[in-house]
This record gives C-alpha cells, structure tokens and sequence, in this order.
C-alpha cells in the first residue's frame, strides 16, 4: 500500500514523538503512530499544533486512519488495537480512558481514549518549539502521573470484604457493583455464618486482575467434587454454606443473563460430580431487570432482588431455597 508524501510524513512524525517518549519498539510502529495520529485528531495536512484531544472510542480511531490515512484496518483488529497500543499508552500516562465517566465498566461499549494535557503541550510545540524539553519534564514526572491515575481509578473501585475478613476490590461498573451486593447482602441474609466464598469474577480483562478471575478456592472446590474448569463455566459468585452441605451457584444477570434452562443444564453438567447439594440463583439489581428476563429463568432455581434484598422468588419446584433431587 502507497501512501502520500503528507500522510508518510506524518507516520514517520508520530514515530519520532513516540520513541522520544520513551515507549519500546512495539509502540512506536505504524500501529501505534497512527493511533497516535488520530488521538490527536491530527490530519497528513494539518500542523501538530492543531492537536486535540477528543475522547474516541476504538472504532472511532480505526475509522480515522481509514479514512484520513489510507489504513483500512478490520473489525477483528480492534482487540489488537486496544490490547497492544492504547493499553501501553495508558500505562505510559500518555492517554486517559473514560476521562468522562471513571466508573464506567471496562467492558462497556462507551468507553473511550483522549490524550492528556502534557502531551497536547508537547504536540503543540512539535517540530520546531521546545518539544523536546517538554519530553524531558513530561518523563521525569510520569512515576508520579501513574501513581495518580492508579489512585484515582482505585477511588471507583467496588469493595467486598470476605468472610474472613479480608477486602478485594472490583473494578467500578453495574455488574460488579451486584457482585458486591451478593457477598454483603444476599448471603448474609440466606447463607449467614457458614458461608465460604470459593469463587467471584470481576468484569475487568485489560487490568492486573487478569480479567474475569478474581478470587477463587480451587482447592476447596476440587475438595467438593467440582473439577477444574474454565471461568466461562463457573457462574459469576459460588459460595458454600458449611453447615447445609449446600453449594450457591448464583448468576448476576448483568453478565451473562439468568439461570435460563440453557444455562441449568451447563452448570448442571460442570458440577453433575459434585458431591454436595446445588442451588441455583439468579441476582438482579432491581425489578426492572427482573421483569426483563422472567420469562427464560429455570423452573426449580431462586431469584434474588438486589433493591429488596430480604425477600426471593422461588420457580416452582418441590422445596424452596435447597438443592433439588437430580433426575437419574
């Protein structure tokens, strides 16, 4: 593929600016000059000192350099792009995420990237003012930067503290927030004292938590008859109540939907050598979400309302809140 002399000058413009930042190979390619180039919102006939710093979604910048560069990069590549450059760039204190809205999830579709101030000083001042001494300062403070972005993303963070007293923390967002709601109100309520979290997930899957796991007891759960499995297939929050012999499967609906019989019949087959009783539970937030999927919740599992948190909604069956008799 050809491109013009203007829109090659540029690439070549973003690698230098890039490398003088002090990021590795791998983020001063073409990949990541043009992510670059349209962060900036900078055009192959525009001057640097035009940049700005709209908040811009991943589609938004692979349209950009499609269309202002010649770059035609594909759907499936936006992963890519978020995963090998705009993660780098936000480590490098280069670029914010949701500058708009911190607590947004990070799996929302809304989330966006916006460069930060001292790198719009720097691109205003590139080629010929002090850019390069801007660099300089910029560098000498990005320890201090980073710590402040990570306080300022742990401030959003969701709190759970375990029954044994220690606290993790989720990433913000609407799911997590009723994984919170799950270990402080529902099993305090319907499981109590003998309670013992063996599993929660967090929505996160570009932070240090490694995405969808966050906590997990796989000794205790191999102990149990529950083998080793992938996190797809465990539901969102497992815990046991020692004293029941009862094991709660709960799903958050803001994840993956409810217990429908679908996803009865997986969890059915995942845990079918458990060694212990199975209760399945399906949480919502609220109402509105409950009214939203009552009509694919299993027969026989449990409903559990987050903004009326001392009551649940049992589906038919032969007993309420307990294990079922497994069909031979």
């Amino acid at each position: 593929m050809e491109f013009t002399e203007e829109q090659q000058n540029k690439l070549d413009q973003a690698k230098e600016i890039l490398q003088k930042l002090g990021l590795p190979p791998a983020q001063y390619n073409d990949r990541s000059a043009w992510v670059f180039l349209a962060l900036a919102n900078v055009k192959p006939d525009e001057r640097w000192a035009v940049a700005t710093a709209p908040l811009l979604p991943t589609y938004v910048i692979m349209d950009f350099i499609r269309n202002h560069y010649g770059k035609d990069y594909k759907p499936n590549s936006r992963e890519t792009i978020r995963r090998q450059t705009l993660h780098q760039f936000e480590q490098a204190r280069i670029i914010d995420r949701n500058r708009d809205d911190p607590t947004r999830p990070t799996n929302s579709k809304d989330n966006n990237y916006s460069l930060n101030q001292p790198i719009i000083d720097i691109l205003k001042s590139y080629p010929n003012g002090d850019w390069k001494q801007k660099v300089e300062e910029f560098k000498k403070v990005v320890p201090e930067l980073q710590a402040l972005y990570e306080r300022s993303l742990q401030k959003h963070q969701i709190p759970i503290t375990l029954p044994n007293g220690d606290v993790i923390k989720l990433s913000p967002g609407k799911h997590n927030q009723l994984h919170a709601d799950i270990v402080h109100d529902f099993c305090s309520r319907f499981i109590g004292e003998g309670g013992r979290l063996l599993y929660i997930g967090d929505t996160a899957s570009s932070r240090k938590e490694g995405g969808k796991l966050m906590y997990l007891e796989s000794d205790y759960l191999e102990g149990l008859g529950v083998p080793p499995m992938s996190h797809d297939k465990l539901p969102d929050v497992v815990v046991y109540d020692e004293k029941q012999e009862w094991l709660f499967l709960i799903e958050a609906v803001t994840s993956h939907g409810p217990v429908s019989p679908k996803r009865w019949i997986e969890l059915e087959q995942a845990f079918k050598d458990c060694k212990v009783g199975l209760v399945y539970v399906t949480a919502f937030p609220d109402r509105d979400e409950f009214r939203k999927n009552a009509a694919d919740i299993a027969w026989e599992t449990e409903v559990w309302i987050a903004d009326n948190p001392d009551h649940m909604i049992h589906f038919n069956g032969d007993r309420f809140l307990g294990p079922h008799e497994k069909s031979s």
